[in-house]
C-alpha cells in the first residue's frame, strides 16, 4: 500500500492535470487539508514537496503553494530583436516572447536596478576592457504574473550610456523601446549579435530568486551585441528557468560555397 502522502500527492496531481487547479492558483494551505482529514501536517507537507519535485507547483514562504504553468513560453530567436519592434514601437524582447506565445503581459513584469561596478572577468573580456574596469550593470528580473521566469543583466561601457535612461537609477524599464532604443538614440544602432546558451545547476540564490522546484536546472545565456563596425555595445548574461521556456529559432540556411557569410 502506498504511503498516505503519496496517495494525496497523486490525487492532487490528477486534479491539476484535469484543471481543477489552474496555473497560478494556490493550493489549499496545509492546515486546511489537515482540518479536512487529509492527514497530518507532515503528510500534507510531504505531498506538496512531491508535487514540487515533479515541477507541478512552486512553494514560497508567505505566499503558499502555487500551480505552475505547464506550457512553456516561446523564447523566440532572431525575430525578438526585429528593429521595428523596439525602434518604431514599444515591444521589447520579453514582450515579443509573450506575444509569440499568445500570453498576456504587463510592462511592470520586468523590473530593473542599475549600478556602476567593476567588470567581472567575462564582461571585461567581451568588451575588450582591462580587468576591473568600470561598467554599468542593468539587472532585470522578469516575471509572468507572480512567477519569475528569468533574470537578465546587461553590461555597458560608461562612455556609451552615461547620461541616458539606461543609467537612470529609478526602478523600472528603461523607457519606450527598452535598452536597444536608448542605444539607438545615443548613436549606437545595433547590427548583429552572438548568443551562447548552456544548461547548469542553479545556485542557492537562483533557486530562491526564480522559485525553482527541486532538481530543476537553469539555462544561462551570454549575448554579445555589436554595431555595424563591430563595436560591442552590450554584453548580457541571462539565467532562465529551464522548464519555463522553449527556445525557438528560424533562419535562412547559409551556403558558404556561394560566398555567403557565416556566423
Amino acid at each position: 500500500m502506498a504511503p498516505k502522502w503519496r496517495e494525496l500527492a497523486d490525487r492532487l496531481a490528477e486534479q491539476i492535470k484535469n484543471g481543477d487547479y489552474t496555473p497560478g492558483q494556490l493550493l489549499p494551505q496545509i492546515r486546511e487539508l489537515v482540518e479536512a482529514g487529509e492527514g497530518s501536517k507532515a503528510t500534507v507537507h510531504a505531498a506538496y514537496k512531491a508535487l514540487e519535485a515533479k515541477g507541478l507547483v512552486t512553494s514560497s514562504r508567505g505566499v503558499g503553494t502555487m500551480v505552475r504553468a505547464q506550457t512553456p513560453l516561446k523564447r523566440i530567436g532572431i525575430s525578438r530583436y526585429d528593429k521595428a519592434k523596439w525602434r518604431d514601437a514599444d515591444e521589447v524582447a520579453f514582450i515579443a516572447d509573450r506575444v509569440a506565445s499568445g500570453r498576456a503581459y504587463q510592462r511592470g513584469e520586468q523590473t530593473q536596478s542599475v549600478n556602476l561596478m567593476r567588470a567581472p572577468a567575462p564582461v571585461a573580456e567581451a568588451h575588450g576592457l582591462p580587468a576591473g574596469a568600470q561598467v554599468y550593470a542593468r539587472a532585470r528580473l522578469v516575471k509572468e504574473g507572480e512567477q519569475p521566469t528569468h533574470t537578465l543583466t546587461s553590461y555597458y561601457r560608461p562612455e556609451h550610456v552615461e547620461g541616458t535612461r539606461i543609467v537612470d537609477p529609478t526602478p523600472g524599464p528603461a523607457g519606450r523601446g527598452g535598452g536597444f532604443r536608448v542605444l539607438y538614440d545615443a548613436g549606437y544602432e545595433i547590427d548583429h549579435m552572438k548568443e551562447r546558451i548552456f544548461a547548469r545547476v542553479p545556485t542557492a540564490d537562483e533557486v530562491k530568486l526564480l522559485k525553482l522546484p527541486t532538481g530543476e536546472p537553469v539555462v544561462e545565456l551570454h549575448r554579445t551585441t555589436y554595431t555595424a563596425d563591430g563595436t560591442v555595445v552590450e554584453f548580457a548574461i541571462g539565467v532562465h528557468a529551464a522548464s519555463r521556456f522553449a527556445w525557438e529559432y528560424e533562419f535562412k540556411v547559409p551556403d558558404s560555397a556561394e560566398g555567403g557569410e557565416q556566423q
